[in-house]
């Protein structure tokens, strides 16, 4: 008998989860696309896994009541929830209490939930993306307990990504590629088809693999960790760009955030919240995605030298 995946969130992530899922024949799995505004994804991924695709649930995490009879009968909640810019009360609404909501609900129906924070999720952090993170990580382990996974990526890279192909674009307006504060914070880029592949394995119906994955937390980095100052040399050639690269201090990002962030969202956008995340490192603590998606799938991860040529330019 086939399983219902409900992937909650449609976008880079959950389309590339999907893909993933409908790629390996076996174990069976229905694939349901659930967010707002799901017909775009849905749209897009019919031509391609149009036999596993069930019709998309149009609901809203900040309204319990949309979700209940959405997870019913299925094995596996998705839930990708997440915003890069809002005010403190958005962050609030949809980042913690909408997690909250889609673990409660995902919990009531006995699905698993697969969860996906961030690296750096931090109750007490004073930027309300992490703090939200944190907040969402404590309350889904106190709701699913043991029936839960959260997964912390770094960056995430892949065609139709919005790190490489954003600063790939910029490269072509911007007479110098700038860093903050030199450009000295690592992070650990990892490519979306690895998480996707994480994704399916955990969702096979294994019992060795649900126990394995039971409660834990997997922070998901890449093989490689680079400065974002490197990120930025990567960005240049691989467009075939020469850009000198400078320093712009954290002060001046700030000024800058706080201008453009009052405005519609654009190429050029940055937010306060984004230049004082950059201060930070965002490289993951141990090796255990790494090695779950090696131990099932005998396949390393993939590195940004494989990937980012083919799809910027």
């Amino acid at each position: 008998m086939a399983s219902k995946i409900v992937i909650c969130g449609a976008g880079f992530l959950g389309s590339n989860i999907a893909r993933a899922i409908a790629a390996v024949p076996k174990p069976l799995r229905h694939i349901q696309i659930a967010s707002r505004h799901p017909d775009r994804i849905q749209t897009l991924l019919r031509s391609e896994i149009n036999e596993n695709l069930l019709a998309p649930l149009t609901l809203d995490i900040t309204k319990p009541s949309t979700l209940k009879s959405a997870f019913t009968g299925t094995s596996h909640v998705v839930s990708l929830v997440a915003i890069l810019r809002g005010s403190p009360t958005d962050y609030d609404q949809i980042q913690w209490k909408g997690a909250e909501n889609v673990a409660r609900a995902a919990n009531e129906a006995g699905a698993h939930l697969i969860h996906f924070s961030a690296i750096g999720a931090d109750r007490s952090s004073s930027i309300p993306y992490n703090r939200t993170k944190g907040l969402a990580e404590e309350s889904i382990r106190d709701i699913c307990g043991q029936k839960a996974t959260i997964i912390r990526p770094s960056l995430v890279f892949g065609p139709d990504d919005d790190f490489f192909n954003r600063f790939s674009r910029l490269s072509k307006f911007l007479p110098f590629m700038p860093v903050f504060g030199g450009g000295k914070s690592k992070f650990q880029p990892v490519f979306v088809g690895d998480i996707a592949r994480a994704v399916e394995i955990m969702t096979r119906g294994d019992e060795s693999i649900a126990e394995e994955i039971e409660g834990k937390t997997f922070e998901a980095g890449g093989p490689n960790v680079f400065s974002w100052r490197e990120l930025m040399e990567m960005v240049l050639t691989y467009s075939g760009r020469r850009r000198p690269i400078v320093s712009v201090p954290f002060s001046l990002g700030k000024v800058q955030g706080a201008v453009l962030e009052q405005l519609p969202t654009n190429l050029f956008t940055i937010t306060r919240d984004q230049v004082e995340l950059l201060k930070s490192d965002n490289v993951a603590s141990n090796n255990n995605f790494q090695e779950f998606v090696v131990r099932h799938s005998s396949e390393t991860l993939k590195s940004i030298p494989e990937i980012v040529p083919t799809y910027i330019h």
